[in-house]
């Protein structure tokens, strides 16, 4: 490789706050909003024009889709996402469970919403590019905008980034596999005959999750085999069979959808799913992006041939980015592992619960028998670096673990806890390895997460 060296020069700083967070996902918007509620002053910082993460800028509305009857949930920001967002229009009926399907261009509003009334420092259009760091102690990041090159100070920094970015600029030690997740170009079409699709789905498909175990080969534990699944493959199978469409070494067509509007649109198309992509290599991320619309168009057509009810549906829109699973995981002070999710792992510094819900790795487990994990304050403590947190999809765990954190409702759980722990070790001033955890888990408790 060729390098240059530049020039050396003075970095004005746009801001110091008690709380910074990094990424304005799920994770990011329970950190900010669970910090600031806590008194301290919290800044949340994004790259795209809008917060909501996965949910405004992929586009999966299905936020709790494994919620039914006998699911036990921490509650807390995590209920708030989606009562706020049915107050204000931004939901309908979630297809296959008992929750809310979020609206993603509404949950850009939602979003704004809930920081605005919690107090946060929103900052939008901005990167994190560098971290500060002081003998192994965070103190700010180095941002880059419209604006220049700008530092952020802070006390304590939340990494929300989803691919530990600020852990790993900032020197932290952490893991990423060498095959990682299927990424996804998400997508919503329109001009759908919605009666005539739900007929195809419920009277000749009938499809179940016990289908998740023929294309997709996922192994469940039996008791959701005969529950409804919104699984769309027969027809990308029909079209592949036809040589009409076909999968490649590197994209396969079939997935599931979500809502099916009034209007004729059927949003969270999750048909296309892309091997050999890693997420924190900009090259790979223009490849997924190019080569995933021309999938997209692909799959539009196949669905239109061989899909009844969408003979006339053309392209709503694609999802502004690519929807990841997978890239780099931190070594935490604690692993969490398959067996803490699948055991019901209990720990002493819990700073919430999940159920037992599984969806990755060949693995899928639906949550009705009121099983739950607890999830440890060490998993989101980085080892080297102090006064950083990291909460999402990149926490500290193995495969099946991750296969349970990754989702969206986890990462709520992660970013309240979070946020919580961050802003009482700034009012106690001390460091976050250090923070006494019986006081976040009160506070939390306060906060209407249940912890144990």
């Amino acid at each position: 490789m060729k390098y240059i060296n530049e020039m050396p020069k003075q970095v004005p700083v746009l801001d110091e706050v008690d709380v910074l967070v990094v990424g304005g996902g799920p994770s990011g918007l329970a950190a900010a909003l669970a910090s600031a509620r806590e008194g301290v002053s919290t800044m949340l910082l994004e790259r795209y024009g809008c917060f909501g993460g996965v949910i405004t800028q992929v586009g999966v509305e299905g936020f709790a889709w494994y919620r039914h009857e006998g699911t036990v949930e921490a509650g807390g920001i995590a209920f708030e996402f989606e009562e706020k967002a049915k107050s204000l229009g931004a939901s309908t009926k979630e297809c296959q469970s008992d929750s809310q399907a979020l609206d993603a261009e509404m949950f850009k509003y939602v979003a704004d919403v809930m920081i605005k009334d919690a107090g946060v420092k929103p900052l939008l259009h901005c990167y994190a590019v560098e971290a500060i760091v002081e003998d192994n102690v965070i103190k700010g990041i180095i941002t880059e905008s419209k604006s220049g090159r700008q530092a952020i100070l802070a006390k304590r920094v939340i990494d929300c980034s989803g691919d530990a970015d600020v852990a790993a600029l900032a020197g932290a030690p952490f893991a990423k596999r060498d095959q990682l997740s299927w990424v996804t170009p998400l997508f919503h079409c329109r001009g759908v005959d919605g009666e005539k699709f739900l007929k195809y789905i419920n009277e000749d498909l009938k499809p179940t999750y016990s289908n998740w175990k023929g294309e997709w080969s996922m192994e469940t534990d039996g008791k959701e085999d005969d529950m409804f699944s919104p699984y769309i493959v027969k027809p990308f199978c029909n079209a592949k069979d036809d040589g009409f469409i076909q999968d490649t070494d590197t994209v396969a067509y079939g997935g599931t959808y979500s809502t099916v509007s009034p209007e004729g649109e059927v949003t969270q198309l999750n048909v296309v799913f892309m091997g050999g992509i890693d997420c924190t290599n900009v090259e790979d991320l223009t490849r997924a992006e190019i080569e995933g619309r021309e999938a997209v168009i692909n799959a539009i057509a196949a669905l239109k041939k061989y899909t009844p009810g969408f003979e006339n549906a053309r392209l709503r829109n694609f999802g502004m980015t690519m929807g990841t699973r997978e890239s780099r995981q931190i070594e935490g002070h604690y692993k969490m592992t398959g067996d803490d999710v699948m055991g019901e792992g209990r720990f002493e510094d819990s700073i919430g619960i999940f159920p037992e819900f599984i969806d990755g790795n060949g693995i899928l487990w639906v949550p009705i028998t009121g099983r739950y994990f607890q999830i440890p304050y060490r998993a989101i403590l980085p080892k080297k670096i102090d006064n950083l947190l990291v909460a999402g999809r990149s926490i500290s765990g193995d495969i099946n673990a991750h296969s349970a954190f990754r989702n969206m409702s986890c990462c709520v759980v992660t970013g309240q806890g979070a946020g919580v722990a961050a802003a009482i070790s700034v009012k106690d001033d001390v460091p976050t390895s250090k923070v006494n955890i019986k006081k976040v888990q009160e506070a939390l408790k306060k906060q209407n997460v249940r912890v144990f």
